[in-house]
């Protein structure tokens, strides 16, 4: 490996790294929505350079988690009660779309991928919040990955994100998650097992719209 490549692979690895530190404080809410972000104080709290955290951020705008503030840098993007309420209307629709795809394709391997996420999902729950999200999401990712449309995937994922940055936002209320969500995933996992499109389909919306109704009440106080 040559310089200029070692260089390069070195300036890749902080972009990303930086990506992901700063994408991890948005969606948690260390980072809180409409705060500037500002070059020089995020390279020293990441300590790294300033063209990495400028690509990072221009990354995140692109995933619609930051805003570029014309001429004077960026921000954190704002959150209100009515681009919450797009993201759930859009997620939905698709990830119905995309779900119903996924069962009709269905085989034993999306079977056993789908029964294998689960059951990480509820060993991750014992060992704490950050565990879970990400086997949450790998749950709900498995619903759909066998749907042979990638793009749709991907736009999936991109509003799950867009809509846990909004629960985690909440997840502090003493009245959140009053139900039994294991409960639900387990019926919406034995619908798809069961290639009943319609059931799964129906119990994977409410799930969502459950926990839509309630966010959408705290943005109301």
């Amino acid at each position: 490996m040559n310089i200029l490549q070692e260089t390069g692979n070195k300036e890749t690895s902080a972009t990303r790294s930086s990506y992901l530190k700063l994408r991890q404080m948005i969606l948690t809410g260390e980072l809180p929505p409409g705060q500037k972000l500002k070059i020089e104080q995020l390279r020293a709290l990441l300590i790294t350079g300033a063209s990495p955290v400028r690509e990072a951020l221009s990354l995140l705008t692109s995933d619609m988690l930051v805003e570029r503030i014309d001429q004077r840098g960026f921000r954190a993007a704002p959150v209100g009660k009515a681009n919450f309420e797009e993201i759930l209307t859009l997620r939905c629709t698709l990830e119905e779309m995309a779900l119903r795809a996924s069962i009709a394709h269905a085989d034993a391997a999306w079977e056993e991928q789908l029964v294998l996420r689960h059951h990480h999902m509820k060993k991750a729950k014992q060992r704490g919040a950050a565990d879970f999200e990400v086997a949450h999401k790998a749950f709900h990712m498995a619903l759909l990955d066998n749907a042979h449309m990638p793009m749709l995937e991907r736009y999936c994922s991109q509003l799950y994100d867009l809509n846990i940055r909004y629960r985690n936002l909440a997840a502090g209320e003493p009245n959140y998650e009053k139900r039994s969500i294991a409960a639900e995933h387990q019926e919406i996992l034995e619908a798809a097992l069961d290639h009943d499109a319609d059931v799964a389909t129906a119990l994977l919306i409410s799930h969502y719209r459950r926990t839509g109704e309630y966010l959408s009440r705290q943005m109301d106080d």
